[in-house]
């Protein structure tokens, strides 16, 4: 398969956020593709639940050979093996890593196990700002807006 682009996003809000998004980021330039460039870090309240720490989230663009499946699959072992623990019963809570694919170039893929693009990036500042650091003008293929309209739509919280 052809390299493509996909876009990740890391996020944490336990222990040493920067430390734990930097060794996402090198086990994903190891193990999922080359990471043409980063974000710069985003720290922002949690989304969807309550918690007293911040998030750090950072996005990453990364050239892959991988299918998209084999991407979301590294992805969940590198959460695995840094430490991630998951909710039982399916709630959204603090973190030590979290990593999500955005976007897989224009790609829209909707499987049971990966929706993608991210089901609610178009939702989520914390997801949006750190993507127009790479892509501003990426357009949502269902949304039809680019990163940045969709970001600038957003309510300032």
């Amino acid at each position: 398969m052809p390299e493509q682009e996909v876009v990740l996003l890391l996020g944490a809000d336990l222990g040493d956020p920067v430390r734990q998004c930097d060794s996402a980021q090198q086990a994903v330039g190891e193990r999922i593709g080359h990471v043409l460039a980063r974000s710069r870090d985003h720290w922002s309240k949690p989304w969807g639940f309550h918690a007293d720490t911040l998030f750090l989230n950072r996005a990453l663009l990364v050239s892959t050979p991988l299918e998209p499946a084999a991407v979301l699959r590294v992805c969940l072992n590198i959460e695995q093996e840094m430490g991630r623990q998951r909710d039982t019963d399916g709630h959204i809570i603090s973190r030590l890593i979290d990593i999500d694919i955005l976007l897989m170039g224009d790609a829209v893929i909707e499987t049971p196990g990966l929706v993608v693009p991210h089901p609610r990036l178009h939702l989520r500042r914390f997801a949006l700002a750190p993507l127009c650091d790479l892509l501003p003008d990426w357009e949502h293929p269902i949304e039809r807006r680019t990163a940045l309209v969709l970001l600038n739509a957003l309510p300032r919280v």
